[in-house]
């Protein structure tokens, strides 16, 4: 396949996905998260279109938060993209392709197609994947805006669903209409009368037939989106869209905005292993399961007279006796615990608990946080004191800084510190440790080979992370 020929995968990885609480949060969303295999969604994307046969490099939105992540993930997939762009505020989907389209358009020309792509999906790419991806590809040469549709195997109501017309030929349909998530009598009933897909969030299109599309269906999203991209400044690695013009888009889909109302939309109906992952009851049905039904990860259970239930934990074990039908997900700071087949109502749940000064800060954060070099996992805080666990990446380094109300001390437990302070450089192995008074010009690396872990204990009148005075750093963060 020549270049010109080439598509460019644009995928949509700002999302901030909360039904998968208590994982999926703010700071660290499900398409960053190893729901279904040893590596995260996101990363599971980006491999399925590194087919450089078939595919350019990837263009990748994400939210700011998540720039370094993304890029980091992308980097361990052995990814390197086209293009990072930046949001600085969430506008759904139309503006994100939007701008994605229209850097397409300025790297590889009007004429490309592009495959946009949920980050977050679980995707089985067998054979008749890659046929659909040719089928709609051709479509979209064509000038048609395609949509994938999943051949439902289940009267399912958390998706929505696409009616399919006229067959056009060669694998494509006309769409008749867009149907919102249904409740379950509505969605038996398009089942039982056939032509109904689920509606995959997944789209094939035409630079300069989408971008034309949107002028005319969408002037002010598409009047943001150029005036976010047009404004748009290079940091680093990263596209960093304008903020006061991509805040003005409007917030909505791309399937309101273009495919509702678009006469040149299409339709590929597939029949791939496909699933949202839009609650814990879909991570339960595409996950491998023991004679009884169950789903443990990390082998972090023991699960006695138990039956057709999902157990999920990072640390703690888990024992489970006579429950059926129970979904337990626990993290470092929070445990859910409900009926594997009513996980949509975890939605709601998160939406109680944001609302509420007490719990909201579960919605957004990890105790676990994640940080370009690295991360810290909160261990003890008390009255004027706070410890910490240290993790930081081979070769990676820590901003220079210093703090105005608190000192640290660090205890090496693995690997291999170098510790600058005040200028003056110490390198620490296993079990030695140093002090950082407060005030002093520091910064922390990890030289070796390892992983480097070690102990931090803050004391001090003021112990947030915004004490920080970032004087130099290599993640463009001063």
């Amino acid at each position: 396949m020549t270049d010109a020929a080439k598509i460019v995968p644009v995928v949509l990885a700002g999302g901030q996905g909360t039904r998968l609480w208590p994982m999926s949060r703010a700071a660290r969303p499900k398409q960053f998260l190893p729901l279904t295999g040893p590596t995260s969604l996101y990363q599971q994307t980006l491999r399925r279109v590194a087919d450089a046969t078939r595919y350019h490099a990837p263009i990748i939105v994400t939210n700011s938060e998540y720039r370094f992540l993304a890029a980091e993930q992308a980097q361990e997939a052995g990814v390197t993209p086209a293009a990072v762009l930046l949001e600085p505020v969430a506008r759904n989907t139309a503006a994100a392709i939007a701008a994605a389209a229209l850097q397409a358009r300025a790297s590889f020309g009007g004429d490309a197609v592009i495959h946009v792509l949920a980050s977050d999906h679980a995707v089985e790419a067998d054979a008749n994947y890659w046929w659909s991806v040719d089928t709609a590809a051709a479509a979209a040469r064509h000038g048609r805006l395609v949509t994938f549709g999943i051949t439902p195997t289940a009267p399912e109501t958390g998706y929505g669903y696409i009616e399919a017309a006229t067959d056009l030929g060669n694998g494509v349909r006309a769409v008749a209409r867009f149907v919102e998530k249904p409740d379950r009598a509505t969605a038996e009933s398009m089942l039982a009368a056939g032509g109904y897909y689920w509606n995959s969030g997944t789209f094939m299109l035409g630079v300069d037939s989408f971008l034309a599309e949107m002028q005319a269906l969408a002037p002010d999203t598409y009047a943001a989106a150029k005036a976010a991209m047009d404004a748009a400044r290079v940091d680093l690695d990263f596209i960093r869209l304008d903020e006061k013009a991509f805040a003005a888009a409007p917030n909505i889909s791309v399937d309101y905005a273009i495919f509702e109302k678009s006469r040149s939309v299409a339709l590929v109906p597939v029949t791939f292993p496909w699933s949202d992952l839009g609650a814990w009851d879909a991570v339960w049905k595409v996950s491998a399961k023991d004679r009884d039904g169950n789903v443990v990860t990390n082998g972090n259970a023991t699960l006695s007279n138990t039956s057709n239930s999902l157990v999920v934990s990072e640390k703690a074990h888990i024992a489970v006796e006579g429950l059926t039908d129970i979904a337990i997900v626990a993290s470092d700071d929070a445990i859910y615990v409900g009926k594997l087949s009513e996980a949509q109502r975890v939605g709601p749940m998160v939406k109680a608990l944001r609302a509420n000064p007490d719990t909201q800060g579960l919605t957004e954060i990890h105790r676990t946080a994640y940080r370009p070099w690295g991360g810290y996992s909160s261990v003890l805080s008390g009255d004027r004191f706070q410890v910490k666990r240290l993790f930081v990446k081979p070769g990676k380094k820590l901003s220079l800084q210093k703090h105005h109300h608190r000192a640290e001390h660090w205890v090496v437990v693995t690997g291999t510190a170098e510790v600058t302070i005040d200028g003056q450089v110490s390198t620490l192995t296993e079990n030695e440790s140093i002090y950082l008074p407060l005030g002093c010009v520091h910064r922390l690396a990890n030289p070796g080979k390892i992983l480097l872990e070690l102990i931090e204990v803050q004391t001090g009148s003021y112990l947030g992370e915004d004490d920080i005075i970032r004087i130099e750093d290599e993640f463009g963060r001063t």
